[in-house]
C-alpha cells in the first residue's frame, strides 16, 4: 500500500508543477500575441511618476497601439531613450515629417521643459520609428500600483512568488 501511495503523491505533485507550468507558459503567450497584434514590443505599461498628471497618475495602467503610421501632436506616447531602461510616458509638442522619417518633440504636462535633456546626447528629437514604443489608447486608473510595489520592494516580489509556487504546489485537485 505505501508504494501506490508514495506513487500517488508523486504523480500529484507532477500535475501540480505542470499546472503551474501551464498558467505561465499562458500568461507569456497572451503577452506576446498581445505584442503581435499592437505591433509593440511592450503593450501594456504601468505610469512610474508623475510627470504626466493630471492626465496620468503614478500606478496607471497604459494600454498601447504603435500600428499607425503617424502620430500627431498632443498624443501621448511612450518612448525609449538610449542608455535608460525604463520607457517614458509624455506628450508629442512638436512634429517634423520629413519623406521617409518622423521626428518628434516630447514633454511632460507636469514638466516646465521639454524632453531634450532626457534624450541621448546630442539628439533634438525622436525617431518616431526606432525610438517610439506606442501611442497611448486607454488606461486603467491605479491598478499598476502592485507593479510598483514589486519592483520598488524586493521582498514583497520573493513573498508573492513564493506565495504562488507555495498555492500550485498545495492546492488539490
Amino acid at each position: 500500500m505505501l508504494p501506490q501511495l508514495s506513487g500517488l503523491q508523486l504523480r500529484q505533485t507532477l500535475s501540480q508543477a505542470l499546472n503551474f507550468c501551464l498558467v505561465l507558459t499562458t500568461a507569456y503567450m497572451f503577452w506576446k500575441g498581445l505584442s503581435v497584434v499592437c505591433d509593440s514590443p511592450s503593450p501594456i505599461v504601468v505610469v512610474l511618476s508623475g510627470s504626466m498628471e493630471p492626465a496620468f497618475q503614478r500606478g496607471d495602467i497604459l494600454f498601447l497601439w504603435n500600428r499607425d503610421s503617424r502620430v500627431k501632436v498632443g498624443d501621448i506616447v511612450v518612448y525609449n531613450v538610449k542608455g535608460r531602461d525604463i520607457p517614458i510616458v509624455h506628450r508629442v509638442v512638436r512634429n517634423h515629417v520629413s519623406q521617409k522619417k518622423q521626428l518628434l518633440l516630447t514633454k511632460g504636462d507636469n514638466n516646465a521643459m521639454d524632453d531634450v535633456d532626457l534624450y541621448a546626447y546630442r539628439q533634438y528629437y525622436l525617431d518616431r520609428n526606432s525610438e517610439v514604443v506606442g501611442a497611448v489608447k486607454g488606461y486603467i486608473p491605479l491598478v499598476g500600483y502592485v507593479t510598483i510595489l514589486l519592483s520598488e520592494n524586493v521582498w514583497a516580489k520573493y513573498a508573492l512568488l513564493g506565495g504562488m509556487g507555495l498555492l500550485a504546489m498545495v492546492q488539490r485537485e
